[in-house]
């Protein structure tokens, strides 16, 4: 077998490209080779170098012309006085100005008249929408179907613990539910039959059974009947005789299936037991009256108005 030893290329005697080494045009290579192909050593071209000058003078330009250079409190405000927070704030007062012929027009007519007026109804709406997504959508959902576990209402249904008419609805608003902010606010409490010791464990899951039996759910019908003389004592006062419920004490409905806390029978008896005791903010400080009687507007027409 003949020996080849002399043909092998070793990194001893590997040739490697001479940095001078000048190829065609006379312009030398990097001295770089990569599997063989070399790179010319090309400067850059000349208008790509005077693009990057601009560019570099334009900068410092710009940094002297505009707020850019960031301190402690604030940034530099620039020769040019440029703000977008002072943009943003004059096109708000533009739309504002723009706006409030039609809120001095909410405030000026009466609430059963908007809807008779379809551009005042259509932008009391619209301005509604607004306010309703900042200040109750946290609670009641973004399209007003509430939280049942919660105890946040449902605002699409017609079931209403204090009114769904545009005054109703308006007066809740302003002045909210059992809170201590305002006199005004809308007040009701009902008594917590167990943990004060009104009704006994067996004498509530009686008055639990009657409560289901008037709205047609699942329930034992002899309790049911044994708790219908402690319903008339503790509960028709506020609830009416027939579950009707009463909108001026803020007492639900009990003959529909629509319930705030949930319709189970563990659910209603924790009700009985505890009671409950939701708390409503009033918006009498929040709001202007034009932008309540419009989130009012929006409310009502959700679907569960009166």
């Amino acid at each position: 077998m003949a020996d080849n030893s002399e043909n092998k290329v070793t990194p001893a005697s590997r040739q490697y490209p001479d940095p001078a080494r000048k190829l065609k045009n006379d312009v030398a290579t990097t001295g770089h080779s990569w599997d063989g192909i070399e790179e010319y050593d090309n400067p850059m071209p000349r208008w790509w170098v005077w693009i990057f000058i601009i560019t570099i003078i334009w900068s410092v330009g710009y940094w002297i012309a505009y707020p850019a250079w960031p301190g402690i409190k604030s940034a530099t405000a620039g020769l040019l006085g440029y703000s977008s927070r002072a943009n943003v704030a004059a096109e708000i007062n533009e739309f504002e100005a723009r706006n409030e012929g039609f809120f001095v027009q909410l405030v000026d007519t009466d609430l059963e008249d908007i809807r008779d007026n379809d551009e005042l109804h259509r932008f009391a709406v619209n301005a509604g929408a607004a306010v309703f997504r900042a200040q109750c959508s946290q609670c009641h959902g973004s399209g007003g179907a509430g939280v049942q576990a919660a105890g946040y209402p449902n605002l699409l249904d017609d079931d209403w613990l204090w009114g769904g008419t545009l005054d109703d609805i308006v007066t809740t608003v302003t002045w909210g539910i059992r809170n201590e902010d305002f006199a005004d606010a809308r007040w009701s409490e009902m008594p917590a039959f167990g943990r004060d010791g009104l009704l006994d464990d067996a004498e509530i899951d009686q008055v639990v059974n009657h409560v289901l039996s008037l709205s047609g759910a699942d329930h034992d019908a002899q309790l049911a009947a044994a708790g219908a003389e402690l319903y008339e004592i503790n509960c028709a006062s506020c609830h009416g005789d027939g579950g009707e419920g009463d909108y001026f004490l803020g007492a639900p409905a009990l003959n529909n299936q629509v319930w705030l806390y949930g319709g189970s029978f563990d659910a209603i008896r924790e009700t009985v037991y505890y009671s409950r005791f939701g708390v409503m903010p009033g918006f009498e400080n929040r709001l202007r009256e034009a932008e309540i009687r419009a989130v009012a507007a929006y409310v009502h027409q959700l679907g569960g108005g009166q």
